[in-house]
């Protein structure tokens, strides 16, 4: 009996169509990765996580989709690479959308969601099963994903200019782009965590969001081998060098005038010689740079010099027996040998700085998070999968992050003990004065209980939308925890960081009185229970079990008239029915459960509870360009395009950060 293939093998360009133009980047430009096979694939293609669409509104055309399941494809490993053919397009959008998924569910140990489709935080959320990506939505210097569509819009547009590395007239389909592709759905699988995340509320919030997409899709180049091991050869194993695996998009930024890649982790033009070089760290670099991609840029070199750091400490000893010691390579190219040992030593060092960087966001709070939230992610995902870090990681990480000037708020210290997110015991004790093995009671004891009995066997190849439908009714269980538990809830709320006092000011969300199952919270400050999700955690030495992470929130109205603010707080002022305010100040927490020592692993709590005022002057200030405003995505001074805007562009967030044109303005 004949059983179906385990993966796929289709073709894609491991950068861009500009790499293939050039004969000596032209053979590893073009390669062939591996995804899993999906029997029910259709036409598109449309699998069960993405589907491509590929209608042409600026042209009024609607593209054949292509067959991937028919045998001449799957005989060629797919479409072969073209520029001109709308098939290779669909195949690229899809075989890069799932390699990323699947570094995510790697590293998260569960099947990856897209965000729930909801109107409002009190909406029922409704499952979404495919993200749509759009080969060539618009006609447009820009590509981005929309949180509301659930969609990824690819734009392509005519090169203008005339030089050595452009010829007008010709197209530049972003689509095409390696690097665009993995940034736009790194942004979508992070919105499927934490959809708060594109609430701006201080400087690093959506700047982090551009960031971790660029993270994400550098790091992927070093899963490719052919390429990884070319540039270990071109630079002699010295990845200080300028190469392409430090490089995002590199066609986008030479059709739109930079002259170069799109960004750079490595390299930079220095602001005081004019003259093009690395990066040196700048613990200052953060105190005058807002714009979003340009402050993200700054977390990305800090992830990528501590990337440099482990790479060269592993490879050190193949370096010392190339150099008998001296540390000075022979000259001419590097042996064959030792270039594939080097790559070796890059691939593992990249997966295990990409996976950390992945399993971080499950340490982040629920909303408002700052690049220093990021880095006791990084320490606490990385103790709880390799407790005794004999390799120095983590100090690597937290000593590159203080070079860039990267310190997290509240934390005594910069060692890893300090860093790392407080056990619910330690949380607890501080909260109640109460000393007990365990902050869970009998009640979050049989929840967690529950769970594992519905989850038991579950893994990567469960049906996604079982598992959503399970999970669902489980955010009331955590909700009525907190809210009717054996103490009442008031104590665990507090340790948390949530407030259910019926004093708080009015200007925060109160529960509605219709559920009787929960005693006596009418009035009382409401609380969203926005996801509860299992994760299959595996540490270092192998072991595995189930852990369950969720993310609660509360909300307040907030007003930019700080007198307004007040008088609305104490009740001078009425709150009319559906009133929101003139922005949404939120707080909550993350609360990684071991249902398995019956204990609270971690707690993650944003900066301030929901009663904090001096928060909310905090985002107040910022939404009021106080602290400056937000720019968007690429470099000024490009040159007019084409201005088709379908589909909404000009609403959308990712659409402004994203729009070359925006930034000219």
């Amino acid at each position: 009996m004949s059983h179906p293939p385990a993966s796929r093998h289709l073709r894609i360009l491991a950068f861009d169509p500009s790499l293939a133009t050039r004969i000596e980047t032209r053979a590893l430009n073009r390669i062939d990765v591996s995804v899993p096979w999906e029997p029910t694939l259709e036409d598109g293609p449309v699998g069960e996580y993405v589907e491509v669409v590929d209608f042409d509104p600026a042209s009024g055309v609607f593209y054949t989709p292509v067959n991937l399941n028919d045998h001449h494809v799957v005989a060629e490993r797919g479409v072969a690479a073209s520029e001109s053919d709308p098939h290779f397009h669909q195949q690229m959008v899809y075989a890069v959308a799932m390699t990323t998924i699947g570094h995510f569910e790697r590293a998260l140990g569960r099947v990856a969601f897209w965000s729930d489709r909801v109107e409002s935080d009190r909406e029922t959320p409704r499952f979404v099963q495919r993200l749509r990506l759009y080969p060539h939505a618009l006609r447009d210097r820009n590509a981005f994903y929309s949180p509301s569509k659930k969609a990824i819009l690819f734009g392509y547009f005519p090169v203008l200019a005339r030089d050595e590395n452009n010829t007008p007239g010709t197209l530049v389909f972003t689509c095409l782009s390696h690097d665009i592709i993995a940034h736009e759905v790194t942004h979508a699988l992070l919105d499927g965590v934490h959809p708060h995340f594109t609430e701006r509320s201080h400087p690093d919030v959506l700047a982090f969001h551009e960031a971790f997409a660029d993270i994400v899709a550098l790091f992927q180049h070093f899963s490719y081998p052919s390429v990884l091991e070319s540039q270990i050869a071109a630079t002699r194993g010295s990845l200080h060098s300028e190469n392409l695996l430090s490089q995002l998009a590199q066609q986008f930024g030479l059709a739109t005038g930079r002259g170069g890649a799109l960004r750079d982790a490595l390299w930079a033009l220095d602001a005081d010689t004019g003259e093009w070089g690395p990066k040196r760290p700048d613990p200052r670099a953060l105190d005058h740079t807002l714009e979003p991609h340009a402050r993200g840029a700054i977390l990305v070199a800090a992830i990528f010099r501590a990337f440099l750091r482990i790479y060269t400490e592993r490879s050190a000893d193949l370096f010392r027996i190339a150099t008998q010691g001296t540390g000075r390579l022979p000259e001419g190219d590097i042996h064959p040998d030792l270039t594939r040992r080097l790559a070796r030593e890059a691939a593992r060092s990249a997966d295990r700085v990409l996976q950390i960087c992945i399993r971080a966001i499950d340490y982040c709070p629920p909303v408002g998070v700052t690049f220093g939230d990021f880095l006791r992610g990084l320490i606490t995902a990385d103790m709880d999968f390799a407790p005794e870090d004999e390799a120095g990681y983590r100090t690597v990480f937290i000593q590159s992050f203080r070079e860039w000037g990267i310190v997290p708020r509240g934390v005594l210290s910069m060692g890893e003990d300090a860093l790392a997110w407080p056990r619910g015991a330690d949380v607890f004790f501080d909260a109640t004065g109460t000393e007990q093995e365990t902050p869970m009671d009998s009640r979050m004891v049989d929840f967690t209980d529950m769970v594992l009995s519905k989850f038991e066997g579950w893994n990567l190849l469960s049906d996604r939308k079982v598992v959503w439908e399970t999970l669902l009714p489980l955010r009331d269980h955590v909700r009525e925890w907190l809210l009717a538990g054996e103490v009442f809830g008031a104590d665990y709320a507090k340790a948390v960081g949530l407030d259910l006092d019926p004093g708080a000011p009015r200007t925060v969300h109160r529960d509605t009185c219709g559920r009787p199952e929960i005693r006596d919270t009418c009035g009382r400050p409401e609380i969203i229970v926005h996801s509860v999700r299992p994760v299959l955690r595996r540490v270092l030495g192998g072991a595995s079990h189930t852990d369950i992470v969720v993310e609660i929130t509360q909300r307040r109205r907030g007003y930019f008239d700080a007198t307004v603010q007040r008088k609305k707080d104490n009740g001078e002022m009425p709150i009319a029915d559906g009133e929101h305010g003139d922005f949404t100040y939120r707080a909550g927490c993350t609360i990684h459960f071991d249902p398995h020592q019956k204990d609270v692993r971690r707690v993650i709590r944003t900066h301030g509870s929901i009663i904090d005022d001096r928060e909310l002057e905090r985002v107040r200030s910022y939404l009021s360009g106080e602290l400056g405003a937000v720019g968007n995505a690429f470099d000024a001074g490009l040159a007019e395009s084409v201005d088709v805007r379908p589909m909404g562009a000009r609403d959308e967030l990712f659409a402004l950060l994203h729009d070359v044109e925006e930034e000219e303005r």
